[in-house]
């Protein structure tokens, strides 16, 4: 389920991003930005829809996914329905 960011508190939405840009694997480019630099970053992903706030039912979890990921899982739930 999408949740709006706009809906979020700010301090709760800066900690998601924060909590996202340190997850080992992130990959910003050749050059290392600064934890704020990046935080900015996704903050304008999710205002350009680039990026959404994913809430995930079965693992009861908060994070943040890019379009593609989110239209990636929109398909597998729909191959999964087809199998039911």
């Amino acid at each position: 389920m999408i949740i709006p960011f706009e809906q979020l508190d700010k301090d709760t939405l800066y900690n998601l991003i924060e909590s996202y840009v340190l997850r080992e694997g992130t990959d910003y480019g050749e050059v290392e930005a600064s934890i704020e630099s990046k935080v900015n970053q996704v903050k304008l992903q999710l205002k350009n829809g680039e990026a959404m706030v994913f809430f995930s039912e079965l693992h009861e979890s908060v994070t943040i996914i890019s379009k593609g990921e989110f239209k990636a899982l929109q398909s597998e739930e729909h191959q999964a329905e087809a199998f039911d």
